[in-house]
């Protein structure tokens, strides 16, 4: 039995499959385009993304005042006023006990070098005297070679430091700003779209801030664990400053990689100067541990459970960020990868491939207002009031 392939068959799919194509390729070209825009803007996109994130942590306790009868601006300034104090008794937290304690942390890193120059002058290194000073000479030489390049480095850190403050500063204000008025977006955005625009565009948004919240509290949870178990750990050792060291692993969690990097740095320092090698080591062996369970098991698990999104797709999402962007790109590429499904779910419900579950807008961000300037309640999320597949906005 013969097959005719019928040319028009061919033709139409040729032509369907060039059609495809092309929208394809527009569709590439305007995402080329958006992330030039971010990239031109990003002094001014970050402390936005920072402040939305912030928003998402100390929104809650924000909504709770304001339903007790507080004024938005006194809401939003307690807020921002006791998140202030919470992040600088965390500093205190860890500044000052190591602070009481650096003459004897001092004296524990000269022992640690000097045990680990005995360790390596034994079996089966046999590292002697005269080749650790010939690598020490080798290291000073290249250190004078290399003294404008360190200095350029230096200027570069500083500067670094200076727009790290400033992105903090910028941040902590639109925190405030977004807790005053942030129930007010949703409607205001209604008023000035056209259209279909006014409905489904405050909608991903409401479901967008939601994502965000979910990320947040997902990201706190995973640096809560992290920190249990290695506080744990450190104290069954004997290992001082723990709970420093736990608050550090805490904080430290919010910056991917190089945070979880920096506190196990740190924690097995402290371990090699006051308990000597092997609890080192042990210290070593318990955060590599924590961590790969972490990054491997806790962190998909819980935040894939909170965001809608399969494990698999976090980890991928985390190693593409990281592999583009560095550290910010794989701390932004949870959420932006939960913010792309959000968008593709919200389509698909739309071109009535999928219904919408029940409760899937429900959250607790910022309750938006009606177009009279109530709030919807105090209880009411970011997306109270938002519409479902079909639904309708509330506008002037």
């Amino acid at each position: 039995m013969s097959v005719r392939l019928s040319s028009t068959r061919a033709r139409a799919a040729l032509g369907t499959s060039a059609r495809v194509s092309t929208e394809l390729l527009l569709v590439s070209a305007m995402a080329a385009v958006i992330l030039w825009l971010l990239g031109r803007m990003w002094p001014v996109v970050w402390p936005l993304i920072v402040g939305l994130l912030l928003t998402t942590l100390t929104w809650p306790l924000t909504r709770r005042l304001r339903g007790r009868g507080w004024p938005p601006a006194l809401a939003a300034a307690a807020v921002t006023v006791l998140f202030l104090l919470v992040a600088a008794g965390a500093v205190a937290l860890i500044a000052v006990p190591v602070a009481s304690q650096s003459g004897q942390l001092s004296d524990g890193v000269v022992q640690g070098i000097q045990q680990v120059r005995e360790w390596a002058a034994g079996p089966p290194l046999n590292i002697g005297d005269d080749q650790i000073t010939g690598a020490f000479d080798t290291g000073v030489q290249r250190v004078q070679d290399s003294a404008g390049s360190m200095v350029t480095a230096v200027v570069t850190g500083v500067g670094t430091v200076v727009n790290g403050v400033v992105t903090a500063v910028l941040a902590l204000f639109l925190m405030f700003f977004f807790l005053k008025d942030g129930p007010r977006f949703l409607p205001w955005l209604s008023r000035q779209l056209p259209g279909p625009l006014a409905v489904h565009l405050p909608a991903v948004a409401a479901r967008g801030w939601n994502t965000l919240g979910a990320f947040v509290r997902s990201q706190a949870f995973v640096g809560l664990i992290d920190a249990v178990f290695i506080g744990i750990g450190l104290w069954i050792l004997g290992v001082p400053l723990v709970l420093p060291l736990a608050v550090l692993t805490f904080v430290s969690a919010f910056v991917p990689i190089v945070g979880a990097l920096f506190a196990g740095f740190v924690a097995v320092l402290i371990a090699l100067v006051s308990n000597g090698l092997v609890d080192a080591l042990i210290v070593l062996a318990i955060i590599i541990v924590v961590q790969q369970l972490e990054g491997n098991v806790f962190q998909p698990m819980i935040q894939g459970r909170g965001l809608g999104l399969h494990a698999a797709v976090i980890l991928l999402a985390v190693t593409l960020g990281g592999s583009l962007a560095g550290i910010v790109g794989s701390l932004l590429a949870v959420p932006a990868a939960a913010l792309i499904a959000v968008v593709w779910n919200y389509l698909r419900e739309q071109l009535g491939e999928l219904e919408p579950e029940p409760g899937a807008d429900a959250g607790n961000g910022p309750k938006p207002e009606t177009a009279t300037g109530r709030e919807a309640g105090p209880e009411a999320a970011p997306g109270a009031g938002e519409p479902s597949a079909g639904a309708a906005v509330v506008v002037s």
